[in-house]
Order: C-alpha cells, then sequence, then structure tokens
C-alpha cells in the first residue's frame, strides 16, 4: 500500500493495490455528486483506517471518534472479505436553536478489505477503545522447512 498521497483527494490508498477495495467518485466534491451516490451514506464513507502487517496478524486501525461499539459492525464475508461499517447519528435539531456551523460528518460508513490467504478468519478480534477501532486478524504459522545438510564426499 502507497503511503504516497493520491493526486485524487490525499488518499492513503493505491489504485494498484489488490487488498484495497476501495471506491474512487470522480464526482466527488462536486455539487452534482448525490446523483452518484446519496451523500448521506457516503458522507462518512471515507473513515480513515490505518492496515500494518505484523509477524503475527494484521492489524487495522480506524479513528471513529464519538462512536459506541454498538454503533460499529466488524464483519468477514465472502470468506476473505474484512468489512468495518456502522453509523454516526446526527443530532438532533430543535426549533428554537440557531446553527452557524456544521462541520461534524454523520452517516453510514462503509470500509471493505480484501485478506490475504495467510490470514486465520475464524480468530479475528476486535476492541474499540477512545474512539479507535483495532482489528487484529492473526496469521496462520508459516512452517520453517527442514533443512538437513548433506555430507559432501571426494
Amino acid at each position: 500500500m502507497s503511503l504516497i498521497p493520491s493526486i485524487f483527494g490525499n488518499r492513503r490508498s493505491n489504485i494498484f493495490d489488490p487488498f484495497s477495495l476501495d471506491v474512487w467518485d470522480p464526482f466527488e466534491g462536486f455539487p452534482f455528486s448525490g446523483a452518484v451516490a446519496n451523500r448521506e451514506t457516503s458522507s462518512f464513507a471515507g473513515a480513515r483506517i490505518d492496515w500494518k502487517e505484523t509477524p503475527e496478524a494484521h492489524v487495522f486501525k480506524a479513528d471513529l471518534p464519538g462512536l459506541k461499539k454498538e454503533e460499529v459492525k466488524v464483519e468477514v464475508e465472502d470468506g476473505s472479505v474484512l468489512q468495518i461499517s456502522g453509523e454516526r447519528s446526527s443530532e438532533k435539531e430543535e426549533k428554537n436553536d440557531t446553527w452557524h456551523r456544521v462541520e461534524r460528518i454523520s452517516g453510514k460508513f462503509l470500509r471493505r478489505f480484501r485478506l490475504p490467504e495467510n490470514a486465520k478468519l475464524n480468530e479475528v478480534k476486535a476492541a474499540m477503545e477512545n474512539g479507535v477501532l483495532t482489528v487484529t486478524v492473526p496469521k496462520v504459522e508459516v512452517k520453517k522447512p527442514d533443512v538437513k545438510a548433506i555430507d559432501i564426499s571426494g
């Protein structure tokens, strides 16, 4: 995965990354972009998630400030796709309130990642602490080949 920002909106994913299932919306930011996707569902679709691989596991970290663990769903589908989804509810509007600025994003989000073959899908664990979701996918231990030294005669 490339760490170089893309020309398409400072994303840290790479369009050539076979494990990324990010969907790029070429009309994002245009006034009529709601015609392509419902703005309520796509406004928070870019939940920022880091994916690192350690010798023992694949670790995903998502910044989800203000969300409770009940508002987030972590699933493995089709045997190899990790899906992280949820919804942040918008604040109730009172008739007597005057809003000066609304910058916090509400709506649904969905991110999907194709997991490599070395993932132990039946041992996936997720934890939420201080608005950070951590999903740990252990890796299958790779057996080291038995090496037998051969004496050279002569």
